[in-house]
């Protein structure tokens, strides 16, 4: 006879969630490390009152925003190479929708998160119920179902044995590289509190093993007479390759051949600045060197890439009539994109396999070539350096010129984390990378907001090290409240404000394509009623220190760099605040080396608008589909 133990189903939720594990490469991991909430009636005397009575088995954290909450778990998850991650609980109504933003980030980015939303009563014995949408022709829909399209898996456990295989299929989802993103089991307030007999095997600890593939020996051979037959080939690395923790294979495959390595917003690091291979981001914000080699690449090597329009430079970029492209990635899905070749198999399995394959052929690109982009990378690195130089410290500081303080101060052991506005530009172009999971970019949703709670998630999973929250004005004010929850916590992260007074990065877009900034300033209305008049009087610093944190000011470039040190070495949660020199450019940087599609007005009467468009036919022409 099957023992059983009585429990409710948040009870019995959370004792299963304590007992997942993943395993690769033999190490071994809890899978959900701890749960973050926000309580209302929704989920209070359920998942709440579960955490309380489990609260040994399960680490609970205390959100002050659900979308951030989402973040934070996001965060860990990437610096825990997607094998571990956080579940988010919240209550009805606002509560589970505010997680909507937070879900599409996770699932946009293949990064697992494990979402716990209460939801209106399965049995109806009130109808409707405080926050319940009421939707008359379906009476088994609730906000919740607004997660579906964002989530990866969706349940609603409406009974309380459904829990079971909703629960084991969420874990399998979570765990699996292809498929992993947002997993949303919606839990009925009532269903929550109810009790039944779990048989004991459901607490079994379980062990959900990340596999990694290897290549098709067919498509591996093909693979091989692809990159043979090159003579200007191209890796362009992608998020997948960090995923895969193949960075060191990747850099024995670049040595071992020659060929130059370019890397996505999220791909980036997987090469060291300095190994002779790396030539830089590439696409929309990418480097010069890397752009120009992308335009004349007869091979493109995709190594874990979704190939964004911002890589593509809007179908513009890979310009050689010949270009063909080789697509190393485990989603079959990306594997074929652009008509590419696909070589299905895990990052670092397939790069194995390929050096392996390409060495008993003893393949090398020619030496002019390596000789060309090297001399390419040298010329912009001098760049980098002109836009990092201080003429006189005693100046407020240019945008490119807080980077270059920053990175004076860096080692290998900082962590950045950056995800919207001007700054993710200059990054991709300017910083120098270091380690692996130096740069933390989040731009397949590019989200407004989500680097400080990120920065909490990342700190909680790499607590030794020194994480920094990039994020200008624009973001801050969406969603500076999780610095709240630093301080309660002691967890020390470090925020730099630049402040640059509105939303500088499209405000230099809105310039580009006719728009004159309309809208993107944080200043006073005019007497005609634009926002020209002087910047407001809005004290960023002030609001971070109200919310405890330590808050140090610079002024000019000398102040930036005691106060970056200063911060570095702090163990409590400590803010930089600086204001830049160019409050009405975007940042000072080289500008965009390609292009980016976004459609100008094609009919307008004001003069910027006709110019724009002029120069977006242009570069609309020169768009090719790649078949």
């Amino acid at each position: 006879m099957t023992s059983t133990t009585r429990l409710t189903v948040a009870q019995a939720l959370v004792r299963f969630l304590a007992a997942q594990y993943t395993e690769r490469d033999g190490v071994r991991q809890r899978l959900i490390g701890a749960t973050w909430g926000i309580f209302g009636h929704g989920n209070v005397a359920g998942i709440g009152q579960a955490l309380l009575e489990h609260a040994e088995e399960m680490p609970y954290h205390q959100g002050r925003n659900e979308q951030a909450m989402v973040h934070a778990a996001v965060g860990y998850a990437r610096q825990s190479g997607r094998l571990s991650t956080h579940a988010v609980t919240t209550s009805i109504g606002p509560g589970a929708t505010n997680l909507v933003t937070g879900a599409a980030l996770a699932t946009i980015n293949h990064l697992p998160v494990l979402l716990l939303p209460g939801d209106t009563f399965a049995t109806r014995p009130a109808d409707p119920v405080l926050q319940q949408l009421e939707v008359p022709y379906a009476g088994d829909v609730s906000v919740n179902d607004c997660l579906r399209p964002v989530s990866r898996y969706f349940d609603r456990i409406t009974r309380p044995e459904a829990l079971i295989p909703a629960a084991l299929g969420a874990m399998r989802v979570l765990t699996d590289p292809v498929e992993t993103g947002a997993v949303t089991l919606a839990l009925p307030q009532d269903v929550q509190a109810e009790a039944y007999d779990w048989p004991e095997e459901f607490f079994a600890e379980r062990v959900w093993a990340v596999r990694r593939p290897g290549a098709d020996p067919a498509e591996l051979a093909e693979a091989v007479r692809a990159i043979r037959a090159a003579k200007r080939p191209l890796v362009v690395a992608g998020g997948g390759v960090h995923h895969s923790r193949a960075e060191e294979v990747l850099a024995e495959f670049a040595g071992a051949t020659g060929i130059p390595v370019a890397s996505t917003q999220a791909g980036k690091g997987s090469l060291r600045h300095d190994h002779p291979q790396d030539v830089g981001g590439v696409g929309h914000t990418g480097t010069a060197t890397a752009d120009e080699l992308a335009r004349t690449a007869d091979l493109v090597i995709g190594i874990g890439t979704r190939y964004t329009d911002f890589t593509t430079a809007s179908g513009t970029l890979f310009s050689n009539p010949d270009v063909r492209f080789l697509n190393l990635n485990i989603a079959p899905y990306d594997g074929h994109k652009l008509a590419g070749q696909p070589l299905v198999a895990d990052a670092r399995s397939g790069l194995q396999e390929l050096t392996g394959a390409l060495r008993l052929h003893a393949y090398r690109v020619a030496g002019s070539y390596a000789t060309e982009y090297t001399e390419d990378k040298e010329r912009w690195e001098q760049r980098v350096d002109a836009c990092y130089e201080v003429d006189e410290p005693d100046t407020r500081p240019t945008q490119p010129q807080v980077l270059g303080a920053l990175d004076e101060i860096a080692d290998e052991s900082d962590i950045l984390i950056n995800a919207a506005g001007s700054l993710p530009g200059d990054l991709h172009k300017l910083w120098r990378t270091r380690s692996p999971d130096q740069y933390h970019l989040e731009y397949g949703y590019s989200c407004m907001g989500y680097e400080i709670p990120a920065a909490i998630g990342v700190k909680l999973a790499a607590p030794n090290r020194p994480v920094w929250a990039l994020v200008g004005d624009g973001t801050y004010l969406m969603m500076p409240t999780e610095l709240v929850t630093a301080v309660q916590e002691g967890i020390a992260i470090k925020v730099l404000i630049i402040q640059n007074h509105g939303y500088a990065s499209i405000g230099g877009l809105s310039e580009s394509v006719g728009g004159e900034r309309f809208g993107t300033a944080y200043r006073y209305r005019s007497e005609d009623g634009s926002y020209t008049g002087s910047p407001l009087p809005v004290d960023l610093a002030a609001n971070a220190a109200s919310l405890g944190m330590r808050v140090l000011r610079a002024k000019t470039v000398r102040d930036l760099r005691e106060a970056l040190a200063e911060a570095r070495a702090a163990d409590t949660p400590t803010c930089v605040y600086v204001e830049t020199q160019t409050a009405d450019t975007v940042s000072g940087a080289p500008p965009a080396q390609a292009w980016w599609d976004v459609p100008v007005a094609e009919t307008a009467t004001r003069p910027s608008a006709v110019k724009a468009r002029e120069l977006y036919e242009r570069h609309v022409s020169t768009r090719r589909r790649h078949l």
